[in-house]
């Protein structure tokens, strides 16, 4: 990890009269340098080292030390993910419905697709068509009848 290679040395001097602060490193050609810094300068460097352990000890927690693979997540999954061939039978089975009710004469499609698609109940399908409740029940009937005929034949072909 890149906060793991420290690239220089901190080194406090203490004498009789004064504290020194050095800062060691080595350069891109490989000359070591030391410098004489200032307490401030010294001490962000410090707190640097310091945000870069806590750093560290962070990743440390919440790393997964367990092997994560397809077949682990998959396990984990709260909905498995589907195989191909179910996606093919289930867009066969969305483009064979959208073909039957296709086929339904308007008034049918109409108010099927009310009932199903937009949730509106038979009263208010009748009161948007001047119609009685019974009569759009009977129509979403029929129609379901039709749709529920036209896949029963599908799948027995």
């Amino acid at each position: 990890m890149w906060y793991r290679r420290r690239t220089y040395i901190l080194r406090e001097e203490v004498t009789e009269h004064e504290r020194r602060y050095f800062i060691s490193f080595k350069d891109g050609q490989g000359i070591s340098h030391e410098l004489n810094v200032t307490y401030d300068f010294y001490m962000a460097f410090r707190r640097l080292e310091l945000d870069n352990r806590k750093l560290e000890n962070w990743d440390w927690r919440h790393r997964e030390f367990s092997e994560v693979s397809d077949e682990t997540l998959n396990r984990r999954a709260l909905r498995l993910p589907k195989d191909v061939d179910e996606f093919i039978i289930e867009a066969e089975q969305a483009e064979l419905l959208r073909k039957a009710i296709a086929s339904l004469p308007n008034i049918q499609r109409r108010r099927f697709l009310l009932y199903h698609e937009y949730d509106l109940n038979y009263y208010q399908i009748g009161a948007m068509e001047h119609c009685t409740p019974q009569a759009v029940r009977r129509s979403v009937v029929i129609a379901k009848a039709k749709i529920k005929g036209t896949l029963e034949e599908y799948q027995n072909a």
